[in-house]
């Protein structure tokens, strides 16, 4: 049986760098899709840290400015590359 990814997990300070799917792309899933349609719409990026990161960018601008673009980055990939992986049956474990 699939494992749901939560809805709206903390993020670490920068997205994976991997060539492949981790388990911490599947858990941060729907983060990436919020990430997405942030960018759609061309949301701020502070407001995008602050409800969809979880970090101040007031206190913390630099950390939250390259949480966002980390993480919005490994977004794209996975609409391009990393979305194969999902079709193999997702991350190695």
């Amino acid at each position: 049986m699939p494992i749901k990814p939560p809805l709206d997990p903390d993020v670490a300070d920068e997205a994976p760098k991997s060539p492949i799917l981790t388990g911490y792309d599947e858990e941060h899933f729907v983060t990436y899709l919020r990430l997405l349609d942030a960018a759609a719409e061309d949301a701020d990026w502070r407001e995008v840290a602050r409800v969809v990161l979880h970090m101040d960018p007031d206190r913390e601008p630099d950390r939250a400015h390259r949480a966002w673009e980390t993480h919005l980055a490994r977004a794209r990939w996975m609409t391009t590359t990393g979305y194969r992986y999902l079709f193999q049956g997702g991350a190695p474990h």
